[in-house]
């Protein structure tokens, strides 16, 4: 599963270097600023719940939820809720959404999701 994380971060840099058109410090297509978003949102979240194994405590129908990950961080480290709490604000909602086309926003969620791979990957038991 960590590797398939790190997949979906490698597949965000893509598009955002081959199609979100860059100039300056804009990226001029927000449609695939919202796709590469939410790639790595969803890297991150493969990754972490390979370590918190989140998904295997829901009940029957049952959708993962921010607050399932951020209580089940908590209890693993201390300061990792916060680091999930910034990537979830950067790459969910201002890239996926908002489709923000600052580069300097768009590089922070895409080196907060690595963080969080790499934690993972630290503390991932097979």
């Amino acid at each position: 599963p960590i590797r398939e994380a790190e997949r979906y971060l490698e597949n965000a840099r893509e598009i955002l270097s081959t199609k979100a058109e860059k100039q300056d410090d804009l990226y001029h297509d927000s449609k695939y600023v919202k796709m590469a978003g939410n790639t790595a949102w969803n890297g991150v979240l493969v990754a972490l719940d390979a370590v918190l194994h989140v998904s295997e405590n829901l009940k029957k129908d049952q959708r993962l939820s921010f607050n399932d990950f951020e209580n089940a961080l908590a209890k693993r480290d201390r300061k990792m809720p916060g680091y999930f709490r910034a990537a979830y604000d950067i790459l969910h909602k201002s890239m996926g959404y908002d489709g923000v086309q600052e580069y300097k926003v768009v590089q922070a969620g895409i080196e907060r999701a690595k963080m969080l791979v790499d934690w993972s990957d630290k503390h991932y038991v097979e």
